[in-house]
């Protein structure tokens, strides 16, 4: 994987929602026989990550051998996922986010498991605490990321809100993703919505598209292609100087960069943010649920959740989890982000994006 695609792996985080991709397999595609089995698998979209060394240390002390099916993007994993619960992939299943979580739990997709260590988990990502059919295991920020150069040269202020977006200031700077294809683009929608209520965010959104706003698949392109202060971006000559990505785009900047500089050449603008969360769960029909239930206790013991950063780009939910310095420094949370039940979400998400393709993209 070479750093500019290994790069979008860590950042993109949940990557596209609806676009068609092929899942590969680390190790055997199975859980493999019963209950006993000493094999447990999980399925995930194509950005899991972890270190060699804890996960190594996980299927010493617990003596399973870990399985991952990589399926594909976020929506794409949870579609299969729903579509195969009666013969599941595998035992557990990470990566469903808030976006999309409704529609895992209304298909039944998860059995009931209190994972050990849940009680550490940070109360305000505990989600369906009466049935426990998902565990959080991270948070990320979509929010705007900017050019520090390019506002530099042109000695302008970057944007700091939604408001500021659709200033003349900032016509032609921006692109997003598309809502019905990207994650980060439907977070982006669901941030506006949010923000201006159900009656306001298609206005915002006319004025946004009368402001230049420029729109694209996925994240792989807005940021690596299309936005002028990442490395791929400068690369491929890109000349929109704002785009949607993450809160922990900064510090991956930092991170990969050779040499490294001293500081992030992208900042976040703050009030532009949508929080985002991520579960796992112990699937329906699993063949293997005792693995599948150490499996998870892992995924929010401290070990796991201070390696978590550094290799998917996303922050911990676990009470006192290590946090790397380049977060510290480039890459903080959102203090106050844009939030939205996952019920509201579940109700009202298709037909937003019905209508926003409709405004934004005809």
């Amino acid at each position: 994987m070479n750093n500019n695609r290994k790069l979008a792996a860590a950042v993109v985080g949940l990557g596209l929602v609806t676009l068609s991709a092929c899942g590969s397999s680390s190790g055997s595609g199975g859980s493999g026989g019963s209950g006993d089995s000493k094999s447990v698998t999980l399925v995930s979209h194509d950005s899991w990550a972890v270190s060699k060394s804890v996960l190594a240390d996980f299927e010493k002390r617990s003596g399973y051998k870990v399985h991952v099916l990589k399926d594909g993007d976020a929506g794409q994993a949870v579609n299969k996922a729903i579509l195969t619960k009666d013969n599941p992939q595998g035992d557990v299943f990470f990566g469903v986010d808030n976006t999309l979580l409704s529609r895992a739990l209304d298909n039944g997709l998860f059995q009931s498991y209190e994972a050990k260590g849940s009680d550490m988990i940070l109360p305000e990502y505990r989600v369906d605490q009466a049935k426990h059919r998902v565990t959080p295991i991270d948070s990320g920020d979509i929010c705007v990321n900017y050019d520090k150069a390019y506002f530099s040269k042109h000695k302008l202020a970057p944007p700091t809100s939604f408001d500021d977006l659709v200033k003349p200031r900032y016509k032609n700077l921006l692109v997003t993703e598309n809502a019905a294809t990207s994650s980060p683009g439907l977070g982006f929608l669901l941030g506006t919505a949010a923000k201006y209520g159900d009656a306001g965010w298609q206005g915002y959104w006319k004025k946004l598209k009368a402001n230049g706003v420029k729109v694209v698949d996925g994240w792989e392109q807005a940021y690596n292609q299309e936005f002028s202060g990442s490395a791929g971006g400068k690369k491929a000559k890109g000349d929109r100087p704002l785009v949607v990505s993450y809160a922990s785009s900064p510090p991956a900047e930092v991170i990969y960069a050779d040499p490294k500089p001293k500081t992030a050449p992208t900042g976040t603008s703050y009030g532009t943010c949508f929080r985002q969360i991520e579960y796992a769960g112990l699937l329906s029909n699993a063949k293997n649920t005792k693995g599948g239930k150490a499996l998870l206790d892992f995924l929010v013991t401290k070990e796991f959740q201070d390696d978590m950063p550094l290799n998917m780009f996303v922050y911990p939910v676990r009470e006192a989890a290590q946090v790397p310095p380049e977060f510290q420094k480039f890459g903080q949370p959102a203090k106050a982000p844009e939030k939205m039940a996952p019920g509201k979400i579940a109700d009202n998400r298709d037909q937003w994006v019905k209508s926003w393709t409709s405004l934004v993209l005809k």
